[in-house]
């Protein structure tokens, strides 16, 4: 890796703070016929310090997961060439179709968007019934990082 390269990276606390701060996770996963299947997602760091979302169990992305985990996610900030900051990531996604895990996190990314405070954890599992119905028709999928890139074109000088 050259020296500028190495001189842009973000320190793993930036990247939390770009975490923090963007938006829209790029979502790129492997369709059958081994194009990239694109998609913006609404996320939220979990309770474990994972990138995670929410969708339909039977969309394309969760087909493509299943049958191939690869995914690479992209976070990106700035609106001119010297504010560009970014973490690209090739990881492993994990589908996890339980209607409590999906319900934290439904809880966590609709905070984080309508500008709540995080929910606190519960203190036990709530009943199915009282689960909001939409953590039965979608699932979580959480991003277990294997490569991470970043950069942050201000500190070019």
């Amino acid at each position: 890796m050259t020296n500028r390269r190495r001189a842009i990276e973000l320190t793993e606390d930036e990247q939390r703070a770009l975490m923090a701060e963007a938006r829209i996770l790029q979502v790129a996963s492997i369709n059958a016929d081994g194009r990239p299947h694109l998609v913006p997602m609404w996320y939220e760091v979990d309770d474990e310090g994972l990138m995670v979302f929410t969708t339909y169990g039977t969309s394309q992305k969760v087909v493509n997961l299943e049958r191939d985990p690869r995914v690479t996610v992209l976070l990106e900030a700035g609106d001119t060439y010297d504010e560009l900051r970014g973490v690209s990531m090739d990881a492993r996604a994990e589908v996890v179709r339980d209607p409590q895990v999906t319900a934290r996190t439904l809880a966590l990314v609709g905070a984080r968007y309508s500008g709540r405070p995080r929910p606190p954890l519960p203190a036990a599992p709530s009943p199915e019934a009282d689960l909001p119905p939409a953590a039965f028709k979608r699932v979580t999928v959480r991003i277990h990082p294997e490569r991470v890139r970043s950069w942050d074109h201000g500190k070019l000088g």
